[in-house]
């Protein structure tokens, strides 16, 4: 099925780049037609590791802030072996920065959170962050759950779960990555392009179907690249899948928008 979809979307650019004599782009492998992993650990067993885990810190000032926020996002590993907080009610493994001195406000800080396992039949999961701003005092001037959307490019590096966060205020000296609760109980909508599993109210996988969509449970470890905004995640961040596609205009139309190319009437 995937590879009948690949076929199709190949022949369909043929068709318009010949149409208004466009060189063609080197189209490399999409990532859902890559070799899948599996779970670093089953979700259930993920939960437990956290949960026998014993905190470090159970306010904010108790974090060491010694790392610069990336000036471009970085990958960061979490779980068994990182340190964990308890705070706000939640459990958590946490990552703390500085913010970049004198860079002008507002500015952004891009969020990517990878799939464990990335196969979605194997019980896939991922980590939802929750972005804190602290002021000099270690005090929360702002705290958001990252609204996480799906953005599948042609590589692992411009594909996964995407978000941001905007600095706005000059009090803002730190920040502290974690997942609050609410994250850790919730779940993102993710959709594929080929034959995938879907469902409706339930988190496990329910059918196979063409262009399904289901949800992605959240869990409490992961991989989470974050750092300040860059041209990469500001253009997954605007094309995301966050729900539902509207109905669109046609696949020749939508080619010939990424591609730069108004298509002609007849």
């Amino acid at each position: 099925m995937r590879f009948r979809l690949v076929l199709i979307l190949l022949s369909s650019v043929l068709l318009l780049a010949a149409c208004h004599s466009v060189k063609l782009p080197k189209l490399p492998l999409p990532t859902d037609l890559l070799p899948q992993g599996q779970p670093i650990r089953p979700l259930a067993e993920a939960r437990k590791a956290l949960s026998d885990a014993t905190p470090c810190c159970t306010t904010f000032a108790d974090f060491s802030y010694q790392t610069l926020l990336p000036w471009r996002p970085q990958r960061f590993e979490l779980g068994p072996g990182s340190q964990v907080v308890a705070i706000n009610g939640s459990r958590s493994y946490f990552l703390s920065f500085r913010l970049p001195p004198d860079v002008k406000l507002p500015y952004k800080v891009g969020v990517k959170s990878e799939l464990v396992g990335r196969s979605i039949g194997s019980g896939a999961y991922l980590f939802a962050p929750t972005v804190v701003q602290l002021d000099e005092a270690f005090q929360p001037i702002d705290s958001q759950d990252v609204k996480l959307c799906e953005y599948m490019g042609w590589s692992d590096n411009d594909s996964g779960a995407f978000g941001s966060v905007e600095v706005t205020s000059d009090r803002a000296r730190y920040l502290v990555v974690y997942s609050s609760s609410k994250q850790q109980t919730d779940s993102t909508y993710w959709e594929q392009s080929a034959s995938t599993f879907s469902t409706t109210t339930s988190t496990t996988p329910a059918a196979t179907t063409m262009g399904g969509s289901y949800k992605i449970q959240h869990g409490p470890e992961g991989q989470v690249w974050i750092g300040m905004m860059d041209k990469t995640y500001k253009q997954a961040v605007s094309k995301a899948v966050c729900g539902k596609a509207p109905q669109g205009n046609g696949l020749l139309n939508s080619l010939g928008a990424d591609l730069g190319v108004t298509r002609r009437s007849p």
